[in-house]
């Protein structure tokens, strides 16, 4: 199977400035999921490792890491509106305009860092094995459940189970998993022809909660950093 390594990385963001380049112990956080993504092609389970980036910061700083950069990603692809599917679809496009086609694409959000090697390994194994059109990395939540958790409506708490204050035990729940947003795989045509990252039941691949951390915000960096330099 030909996988396309795609990592998306817009040069705005609001909560994290420079989000995709700001320096993790040393290193610009994407050159992370590049250089595992490199050490996954030379293995044979990428086909290409590239970055849709709209900066030429990060089309820098990712072909100094090793990655192909051979577009710049337009600017009505890049903005706070713009979606993940359509960034895909455009890479794509652009190698079929090269003559080049891909069976799947593989997703490696550079905000989600401590994937390794075998994550992507264990994922295209089970991708292959279930037969589905989509993948999705998630981790097992261990303590939040719809029984402890709530929308709020003024002052007025909303439980989102009907058992929330029935006593249940967590052992008589069914286990949670959450999307962690370090591997996203579907087969090229399901995304042609759906304009959708992945499907609505898409095989699982469950990663540690440890290495699932998500930047979103100046603490998730921080976390990072300390995890790293453990």
């Amino acid at each position: 199977m030909k996988i396309l390594g795609l990592i998306p990385a817009r040069g705005g963001s609001k909560g994290v400035p420079h989000k995709n380049i700001i320096d993790i112990n040393g290193k610009p956080l994407i050159v992370y999921t590049i250089e595992t993504a490199l050490r996954a092609k030379e293995k044979g389970l990428l086909e290409d490792v590239v970055v849709s980036t709209d900066d030429e910061t990060i089309m820098r700083i990712s072909m100094n890491a090793g990655a192909s950069v051979p577009f710049i990603r337009p600017d009505y692809l890049s903005d706070d509106k713009a979606k993940s599917v359509d960034a895909i679809i455009h890479a794509i496009e652009f190698f079929k305009r090269q003559n080049k086609e891909y069976d799947a694409v593989m997703l490696l959000q550079p905000t989600t860092p401590l994937r390794n090697v075998e994550d992507i390994c264990d994922a295209i194994e089970i991708f292959e094995k279930e037969k589905c059109d989509s993948l999705i990395s998630c981790y097992k939540e261990e303590h939040i459940r719809d029984t402890v958790s709530y929308h709020k409506k003024g002052n007025i708490s909303i439980p989102l189970s009907p058992y929330h204050n029935k006593g249940k035990r967590r052992q008589e729940e069914d286990d949670v998993y959450v999307r962690n947003g370090a591997i996203y795989l579907s087969k090229t045509n399901y995304i042609l022809l759906n304009h959708l990252v992945f499907c609505d039941e898409p095989a699982i691949y469950v990663m540690p909660k440890n290495r699932s951390v998500n930047i979103d915000c100046m603490d998730d960096v921080e976390m990072l950093r300390w995890q790293l330099s453990k």
